[in-house]
């Protein structure tokens, strides 16, 4: 039998807000085999490493920090809040490994992928679930790492680390330490089976066309022959219009107008894996949060809030349909929403935190917000931006 458990507090002061959590637990959680842990970048890794290593000894547990707080109890909670999911399950299996990214990611996540299971007690074995976060920017090597070892017969799914200014402050957390650059993986044989979701809340402008020429850095050169900054603000109307000629960050700009790459068909259905341009670099180029590579074709993509607030329920009641007794069975589980996402949806937050709970069923559930997501979209295992994903456990 599984039960799942999730809390989440807010205080200015680590230890405040541990306290808190202690107060809320009440001796729960003693039997936890697995926690999430998400907080603000202001709080103390340290100090919630040690609550966790204190209070629930035999747990795995995994997370980090999370831009500008994090989501549960249909309630969105500040930058200065600590969340945790606790999954107690003592006939499943669960592992964690963790390490510093180095200068093969991709080898380092195949090692700290064999870790993790030999920390499960389940070396050599599939897992039913991958969970990976890891610090933004080669999310595409660390995927490669892994698919080594689990190619796509066992989904990968998670977040790259956010902080609350894309100042580099994020982190990752682990029983084996706080990392600033690192990658941390949990493998999880879960008793009462597991469902998971991938999706974008986009859909295509219009326009499309092949990336003729790209840079190192994620950064794409030229479309159609074209510098791609000019071609995708033809694409746009002229949305990036004055950050042409002065160059820098279009971020905020371009949230609801992503490009895309063609995942393939999901019952007849055409998905698409998102892309967020990132700046206008020298010589009109655009940078991105995802690597593209040359002859890819690219779709201009168009969002709104309401697709946002709406899509974050839809994606829970997928990965609960997935489940292996039905929705039914759902114990809680865990959402991902990208922090761009999160940012451009903005005062109407509360709507996605009440959406999300309403598909929940008022189940325990936690939510975190991050600079990248990973997920398993058309049977492939993946890395996109202004993604939504969520993971649920049967009971």
């Amino acid at each position: 039998m599984v039960a799942v458990i999730s809390l989440a507090v807010e205080a200015v002061s680590t230890g405040e807000a541990l306290s808190k959590l202690d107060a809320r637990l009440a001796g729960r959680g003693q039997d936890a085999r697995f926690v999430y842990v998400f907080y603000g970048c202001d709080h103390s890794d340290d100090s919630i490493r040690a609550y966790l290593l204190e209070k629930m000894p035999a747990a795995a547990f995994l997370g980090g920090t999370s831009c500008s707080g994090v989501m549960s109890e249909g309630r969105i909670w500040g930058p200065a809040s600590i969340g945790l999911l606790i999954i107690e399950d003592r006939d499943g299996d669960y592992g964690v490994g963790a390490a510093e990214m180095g200068s093969d990611p991709a080898a380092t996540a195949e090692a700290v992928l064999h870790s993790a299971l030999a920390n499960a007690g389940c070396p050599g074995e599939l897992p039913e679930l991958i969970w990976v976060f890891q610090a933004p920017g080669c999310e595409e090597q660390i995927i490669e790492g892994l698919r080594r070892i689990a190619d796509d017969r066992c989904p990968i799914l998670g977040g790259s680390a956010a902080d609350n200014t894309v100042a580099g402050a994020w982190r990752q957390i682990s029983p084996a330490g706080v990392f600033k650059n690192g990658i941390v993986i949990a493998v999880m044989f879960p008793s009462g089976g597991v469902g998971y979701s991938y999706q974008g809340g986009y859909e295509p402008a219009g326009p499309s066309g092949v990336v003729t020429r790209t840079g190192s850095g994620r950064k794409i050169l030229e479309i159609d022959g074209a510098p791609a900054a000019v071609v995708y603000n033809q694409w746009t109307d002229g949305l990036i219009a004055g950050k042409l000629e002065s160059g820098g960050n279009i971020l905020a700009d371009t949230t609801m107008h992503p490009l895309a790459v063609d995942a393939g068909q999901i019952d007849g259905v055409a998905h698409y894996l998102l892309i967020h341009p990132d700046s206008v670099a020298e010589d009109f180029a655009l940078t991105t949060f995802a690597d593209v590579q040359p002859g890819t074709r690219l779709y201009s993509m168009r969002g709104s809030r309401s697709r946002l607030i709406e899509r974050a329920g839809r994606v829970v009641g997928e990965a609960a349909a997935r489940l292996p007794n039905g929705a039914s069975s759902l114990a809680g589980g865990l959402v991902v929403y990208c922090a761009g996402c999160m940012l451009a949806v903005g005062p109407e937050m509360p709507q996605v935190a009440s959406t999300v709970q309403a598909s929940f069923g008022g189940m325990p559930h936690l939510g975190c917000f991050t600079f990248g997501e990973q997920g398993c979209l058309a049977d492939r295992n993946v890395h996109g931006n202004l993604m939504i994903s969520a993971v649920v456990f049967g009971q």
